[in-house]
């Protein structure tokens, strides 16, 4: 029997716990160390029997784990991931994978030269109700991708930004906190993202940051996109009330993703299969529905499982450093065209040293 696969966390704050709780539900896997100078950090190596580290390199001067996980603000990513690199140590990175996509690119292609295993955390990816909607589409049970929207609206209340003022900066508005995620799985089940068009508004509140955004995509195969975000409306829909994925939000019985075929369309986390019994496709025809299976377990503790796989190299990760630098360039450009209005064009990149995003 192989030996337990060993971990540190990187980070011990709220997403780092919750990577910690999915460690602790895998068999052979060990929660080995905890890098965090803070006392929180120590209090919860102490209360679980871990070494803490205050730093990267003081963990790798005692030990190399099998795998990291970094779970720290995103201005830290690529130092700490070339840290993990250098010492031959695969990596999961939370997302989004950097603050820049040029510094992304930096990070991938150096594990990627070193051969070290690196897989960013959009675990919304590993959610069952994900795998069912991509292999419907794959299938060709809604035809060719034509449309997709998304929808992430929803209320954080003013404590939510006093508790960390950072909240209230630029670049930590929702187009960067909350968008990367429904980017990154828009990408998944759609295809890549050729060009973008997006607009902003202030935070009424009168922080320094957008508190609503709208953006038109349009995809390689043709397809047209439309996504909208805010962290000021009252709404529903939204992955997190949709999906029941994080029993902190309340769930809600509606979708926050539609995605429209030349034969069908499918509304996702409920996944409502929309389309016509026979071969007529006309608007007079009655249309009808179908639930799609759904699969319920924790994409957290998927991800982990999978990771382990990743670093042991038995397998390609779904989220691969490619992946989150993809996601990232989209995320960008939606930034840049809500401070420029031109429509940004995104080229295409696969193993090359020049990132270029520019303008149409």
């Amino acid at each position: 029997m192989s030996k337990n696969f060993r971990i540190a966390i990187v980070g011990i704050g709220l997403v780092g716990r919750r990577h910690a709780d999915a460690i602790r539900a895998l068999r052979h896997v060990d929660l080995v160390g905890v890098v965090d100078p803070s006392d929180e950090g120590r209090a919860y190596a102490v209360e679980h029997g871990v070494a803490c580290y205050e730093t990267l390199e003081k963990m790798f001067a005692n030990q190399t784990p099998d795998g990291a996980v970094l779970a720290t603000p995103t201005t830290l990513h690529v130092e700490q991931g070339l840290t993990c690199v250098r010492h031959g140590c695969p990596v999961l990175v939370e997302k989004p994978i950097a603050v820049e996509a040029t510094a992304a690119l930096e990070l991938v292609q150096a594990a990627e030269k070193a051969n070290v295993p690196l897989m960013v955390g959009h675990h919304r990816r590993h959610n069952p109700l994900i795998r069912s909607a991509k292999e419907a589409i794959v299938d060709g049970k809604i035809g060719d991708v034509r449309a997709v929207h998304a929808n992430c609206w929803f209320y954080k209340p003013d404590e939510y930004f006093d508790a960390a003022p950072w909240r209230k900066q630029p670049g930590a508005g929702p187009i960067s906190v909350n968008l990367v995620h429904d980017v990154d799985l828009l990408r998944y089940l759609a295809g890549e993202v050729v060009t973008v068009q997006a607009q902003s508004a202030e935070s009424q509140r009168g922080y320094d940051n957008e508190d609503v955004a709208g953006a038109l995509l349009t995809f390689e195969s043709g397809a047209i996109g439309t996504i909208s975000v805010s962290d000021s409306i009252v709404a529903p829909w939204s992955w997190e009330m949709t999906s029941q994925e994080y029993p902190i939000y309340p769930s809600t019985t509606e979708s926050s993703y539609m995605i429209g075929g030349s034969h069908g369309s499918l509304s996702v986390p409920d996944l409502r299969l929309w389309s016509y019994r026979d071969e007529q496709r006309d608007w007079w025809t009655p249309i009808s529905t179908t639930a799609l299976k759904k699969g319920a377990s924790d994409p957290l503790v998927n991800q982990l499982r999978h990771f382990v796989d990743v670093a042991r190299q038995k397998t390609d990760p779904i989220v691969s450093g490619w992946e989150g630098f993809r996601t990232l360039q989209v995320i960008e450009a939606i930034q840049n065209s809500c401070t420029t209005g031109e429509t940004i064009r995104i080229d295409s990149i696969q193993h090359a040293p020049i990132v270029n995003i520019s303008a149409v």
